[in-house]
C-alpha cells in the first residue's frame, strides 16, 4: 500500500482511515493478521508510536483485535450495523457536502452538480 498524509488531520487518523478503507475494499479480511507496528511503521515512514497509537484506535473501535502472543487480526464486522463501506462513504460524503456548502452551495444546488460531474465522467469511460 503507498502511503500518502496530508496536512488536514493527524496521522494517526489518517492511518485509521487508510486502513478501514483496506477492509472496506477487501484488501484485509476478517481473520488477517495485520503486520506488526514497526513493520508497519517503516513502510508508512512514520514513527513507531504514532502506527501503534492508530492501532490502538482501531482495536478501541473493534476493527483490530489483539491476541496475546500472535499479533493484531482484522475484526469480523459487527451484524446489523453499518459496513466499513457504508461508514467510510458517509464520511466522504459529509466532507463533501460541507465543502460545497461553505463555498456558497445550496443543497439543490449540490445534487446537479454532482449528477452534472457524474454524467461527465460517464461520457468518458
Amino acid at each position: 500500500m503507498a502511503w500518502k498524509f496530508n496536512n488536514e488531520s493527524p496521522i494517526y487518523l489518517q492511518i485509521v482511515d487508510a486502513i478501514k478503507m483496506q477492509i472496506a475494499q477487501g484488501t484485509l479480511k476478517p481473520g488477517d493478521q495485520v503486520p506488526a507496528v514497526r513493520e508497519l511503521a517503516v513502510t508508512a515512514g512514520v514513527n513507531p508510536n504514532t502506527m501503534q497509537k492508530a492501532l490502538s484506535e482501531l482495536e478501541r473501535e473493534g476493527v483490530l483485535y489483539s491476541q496475546r502472543t500472535a499479533g493484531r487480526f482484522v475484526a469480523e464486522q459487527k451484524t446489523g450495523g453499518t459496513s466499513m463501506r457504508e461508514e467510510l462513504s458517509q464520511k466522504h460524503i459529509q466532507a463533501f457536502v460541507d465543502s460545497m456548502r461553505t463555498l456558497g452551495y445550496a443543497d439543490g444546488e449540490i445534487v446537479t452538480v454532482l449528477k452534472g460531474y457524474l454524467h461527465e465522467e460517464g461520457a468518458h469511460e
